[in-house]
């Protein structure tokens, strides 16, 4: 069965296939959907009007412009006052870097388009549009008019659309096979015989069933040349399939020719056994890469397509029914089963469950939610099944931000892609003038090889592998992060980071946790730390101040004693806790003002954080407290200076603390007590010393210096929704990530290179060996799939580069 992208006309044809991207026989698609199921979501434009019945499926464009299916792919935003959408979408029926020029030139001059572009490698369009000019169909029309396709990526990474794509391409390279392989025992004899030896009848014989053979693959696999061709020729333009397709079509013409009129100005050479090889060659090599590229971005495509198309919804009955994650409203109780995403944020409502959050931070060890505790979408549930009550839905939800960010990853051209696509156009001009004049050359030496000369020089110089060296092998790298917990927001931050000789780190939540320790416990004699501690805990069980919480933390080890009893517990805002015992004496947590002692009282015997405990008769206890360090900040630090790379801290914080964590975990030089616009101006002075420096800040107030640095990291859970300057998010928080992913921007950087030097080198050898004839087409055929494959293959190898576990980024570590 041929693709839909064929056959633009079928599009709008009666059709009973369900809509995009809704799974059949949903109930409460007839329903009219609670109001607050839209309360999480942007609200789309007043155009769209209320869709609640089924959907109109006479117009597979149509199902687009619905507004419960456009939340899917579409985000929109009011800029200037006005609404704009920006919408996400696969491309179906791609092939090459030529094929993204034709969908966004078909986009670009329409209507209420402000941007589009198309990434050749993930096959995915970023299109930003204005819905008060156009609608999603007719721009979807316009691109199938051109003969591609647009689905919602849910619908096109789909298994169904997998399979579907992966059985065509495999009809064809079979029939290509197949057939190659009957002409090639046909044309065997001419090979092994001499001139006359052969009967005059049985060679012509032999020549009319290769032909008979030569037409399946002409007509049917070649077809995916021909289409590509043909739509880049109606838009004036030279694709990659453009040579292929005049070079099938010659030598297909040519050997007819020879075969009806043997007699005839083009000879008696047929070349049927090079017609059928090199398309074997080349359909073999496209299925390859096809299942390559499916290798490459997949890790992206599986992280963004993990949500359940159907979750069990409980009923107000206590009854479950299947219904669409699309119709599910705040407030819902869904049941999600054992191995299945949970839809939406929300909390656990069943006695405890098994997650694996490896989405959110990399590690792979699953962890226990107990009733009351949040999960997040995306999420997978290990254990039996959960109730989950839904708190967040679609773009409300972390899932939500992850995916955008991988998106406009996957969907960015790096500067190396940008300029390989600008040299590829005119060199495909280049080589159909290379290949008529080596025709005509050779035309006049010898006319028997004239076709084959030309044939060989059309095919064995397509640009396919200077197109994919450096997408495929960004991707690559972008996809196992991604499956390490690390989120890549540019690809051209790959470039960036494999040069830096320097990296800043930011003090608190970067090396240090966010939160405050307890160090050490002072006490008056005749007051053990323990008593001390649990009348603190008593009194900060009621605070949420970041010193309450170190010290609740800390007591949480004494269960096995008594708490003491306190009454009329209340909060000074900016001084501390006070209580009454049972005796009625007070007692006071807070700084040693407002505990009513003076220095000594308290203790101040030493410059880090400190909080006093007094009673009535004075002095009860200082608590010391500390930023706790990162696990792996002092190893994550030794491993870049091992790397050559320079570590400087930049804190606003003052010097003493500062120089504190500077020495325990080994940087070069510490600048305390910046500002921000101070920590601005020292990387500004950095970079003008010729510095090349990477930023690692918790993404919450580093604004600045996060977008002023020539890349830069943003650590913490927080990170994905708060911020927007960096490059990289570690969702995860570890130090060690920053490292593991310098390692990974040098591989990728390093693998870039080999690609673009094999792709020069192998057209440096080829083209000049086709232009002597040396190179029959069915070598050339296998010559430029083999330098495709050879340059995606060269990419995978840097999936096997990111380690799954924190312990494989140890310094040392290959």
């Amino acid at each position: 069965m041929e693709p839909d992208f064929l056959y633009p006309q079928r599009m709008n044809e009666a059709t009973t296939v369900p809509p995009v991207g809704l799974p059949p026989a949903a109930p409460r698609l007839t329903g009219a959907a609670p109001a607050q199921a839209n309360a999480s979501v942007p609200e789309p434009p007043s155009w769209l009007g209320e869709h609640r019945g089924p959907l109109d499926v006479t117009d597979n464009f149509a199902v687009l412009d619905d507004p419960v299916e456009q939340r899917e792919f579409t985000e929109f935003s009011d800029v200037d006052g006005r609404n704009t959408a920006e919408s996400v979408l696969m491309v179906q029926g791609m092939y090459c870097a030529a094929c993204a020029d034709t969908v966004e030139t078909a986009l670009q001059h329409l209507p209420g388009v402000e941007r589009a572009h198309v990434h050749a490698a993930t096959r995915r369009l970023t299109l930003r549009w204005d819905p008060a000019q156009t609608t999603m169909s007719s721009l979807a029309r316009a691109v199938g008019d051109t003969g591609y396709r647009l689905l919602p990526m849910q619908q096109a990474l789909s298994i169904s659309e997998r399979l579907r794509e992966t059985r065509q391409a495999l009809w064809r390279l079979f029939v290509a096979g197949f057939c190659a392989m009957q002409v090639m025992m046909y044309a065997w004899p001419a090979y092994v015989t001499e001139p006359g030896e052969i009967p005059a009848d049985i060679d012509q014989l032999l020549r009319w069933a290769s032909w008979v053979l030569s037409l399946p693959v002409v007509f049917f696999a070649s077809g995916p040349f021909f289409s590509s061709a043909w739509r880049d020729l109606k838009h004036g333009r030279i694709g990659m399939d453009t040579p292929v397709s005049i070079g099938i079509l010659v030598t297909f013409l040519a050997s007819s020719a020879a075969t009806f009129d043997p007699t005839g100005p083009w000879g008696y050479e047929v070349w049927y056994d090079s017609l059928t090889m090199f398309v074997f060659f080349l359909l073999g090599g496209r299925y390859l890469e096809l299942k390559a590229r499916d290798r490459t971005a997949g890790a992206l495509d599986s992280l963004m397509n993990r949500l359940p198309e159907v979750c069990d919804l409980q009923k107000s009955d206590g009854r479950f029914e299947s219904v669409s994650i699309r119709r599910l409203a705040l407030g819902d109780v869904v049941r999600v089963q054992a191995g299945q995403a949970f839809p939406g944020d929300g909390a656990v409502l069943s006695e405890s469950a098994t997650v694996d959050e490896a989405l959110l931070t990399g590690e792979s060890r699953p962890v226990t939610r107990h009733q009351g505790e949040g999960v997040v979408a995306g999420s997978f549930n290990l254990g039996g099944p959960v109730l989950l009550r839904v708190d967040k839905l679609g773009r409300d939800t972390r899932f939500a931000q992850i995916v955008s960010l991988m998106e406009k990853a996957s969907t960015e051209k790096p500067r190396l892609a940008i300029l390989a696509d600008r040299i590829a156009a005119p060199f495909l001009v280049a080589v159909l003038v290379a290949a008529a004049f080596a025709g005509w050359y050779w035309w006049q030496i010898d006319h028997s090889k004239a076709l084959a000369v030309a044939v060989a020089v059309l095919i064995v110089t397509c640009p396919c592998a200077l197109s994919l060296a450096t997408p495929a092998a960004m991707l690559t790298s972008a996809g196992a992060l991604a499956r390490r917990g690390i989120l890549v927001r540019r690809l051209q931050a790959f470039e960036s980071l494999a040069n830096i000789n320097a990296v800043v780190f930011d003090k608190t939540g970067t090396l240090t946790h966010d939160r405050l320790l307890l160090a050490h416990v002072r006490t008056r004699a005749g007051v053990s730390q323990d008593e001390a501690l649990l009348l603190a805990a008593a009194m900060a069980a009621g605070s949420l101040h970041p010193v309450s919480r170190a010290i609740a933390l800390a007591a949480g080890g004494l269960e096995n004693l008594q708490t003491p009893a306190l009454t009329d517990l209340a909060e000074v805002a900016g001084q501390g806790m006070q209580a009454l015992r049972p005796n009625g004496t007070r007692v006071r947590l807070g700084s040693s003002a407002f505990c009513g002692l003076d220095g000594a009282d308290a203790r101040d015997v030493s410059d880090s954080p400190r909080v006093c405990l007094s009673d009535e008769q004075g002095w009860l206890a200082t608590f010391e407290l500390q930023e706790g360090l990162r696990d792996d900040a002092q190893a994550a630090v030794s491993a870049l200076r091992a790397m050559g790379v320079r570590t400087w801290l930049l804190s606003g914080d003052r010097e003493a603390a500062a120089q504190q964590v500077g020495q325990a975990v080994g940087v070069d030089h510490v600048i305390a007590g910046a500002s921000p616009e101070q920590k601005l101006a020292e990387v500004t002075a950095l970079q003008a010393q010729g510095i090349q420096l990477a930023m690692v800040g918790d993404g919450l107030n580093d604004g600045p210096v996060l977008a002023r640095a020539n890349t830069s990291f943003a650590l913490g859970h927080a990170a994905p929704l708060a911020q927007a300057q960096s490059d990289y998010v570690i969702q995860g928080g570890q130090v060690m990530d920053v490292v593991l992913t310098l390692k990974q921007a040098r591989s990728t950087l390093r693998i870039v290179r080999e690609n673009l030097m094999w792709a020069a080198l192998y057209n440096l050898v080829c083209v000049p060996l086709a232009l002597l004839g040396f190179m029959p087409p069915w070598l050339a055929g296998l010559g430029m799939a083999g330098s495709s494959l050879l340059v995606i293959g060269n990419a995978l190898r840097l999936a096997s580069k990111v380690p799954s576990r924190l312990s494989d980024t140890a310094p040392g570590s290959p």
